[in-house]
């Protein structure tokens, strides 16, 4: 009799014990799960920020990688036979003013100066249509993707 009253006592001591730590495992979990996420969040936000000074870094000496944005914004657009506008900073017209002549010509696309776009875009617009290529919506797209959120200009 004596045995079983300690055996009890003994198997409740030790069932308690188990809840407790079943507990403390569940709490440690959740802590654990809230800082991974709270690790990635951080984790993407600097790759983020890295990424977002090394492109603007790019395009300070390299200012040509805008003619690939603007053949992309211009090859995005319906095929109407219109003559698209191109809206780009003036010192990126310049730029392409002389390395694009020959499409410019051909194709007879026109180029608007707008000190209100950025460096690296552009926007392109026909009667019927506009093209935003401009880096902060590029950027605000790759964010969306991503399921983040932040401007450009931060």
């Amino acid at each position: 009799m004596r045995y079983e009253a300690g055996y009890r006592e003994g198997k409740g001591k030790v069932d308690a014990e188990l809840a407790r730590l079943a507990q403390l495992m569940s709490a440690l979990g959740g802590a654990l799960d809230q800082f991974d996420e709270t690790l990635t969040r951080n984790l993407l936000s600097l790759a983020l920020d890295v990424a977002k000074k090394m492109l603007r870094e790019a395009l300070r000496v390299r200012p040509e990688l805008v003619l690939p944005v603007i053949r992309e914004a211009v090859n995005s657009l319906p095929q109407t036979g219109q003559h698209p506008h191109l809206k780009l900073h003036p010192e990126d017209a310049a730029l392409v003013r002389s390395l694009m002549a020959d499409e410019l010509n051909h194709f007879h696309w026109k180029l608007i100066e707008d000190s209100r776009v950025e460096r690296g875009g552009c926007r392109v617009e026909t009667t019927n249509s506009e093209i935003d290529a401009t880096m902060e919506t590029r950027w605000k797209r790759i964010l969306v993707a991503l399921g983040s959120e932040g401007a450009w200009l931060e």
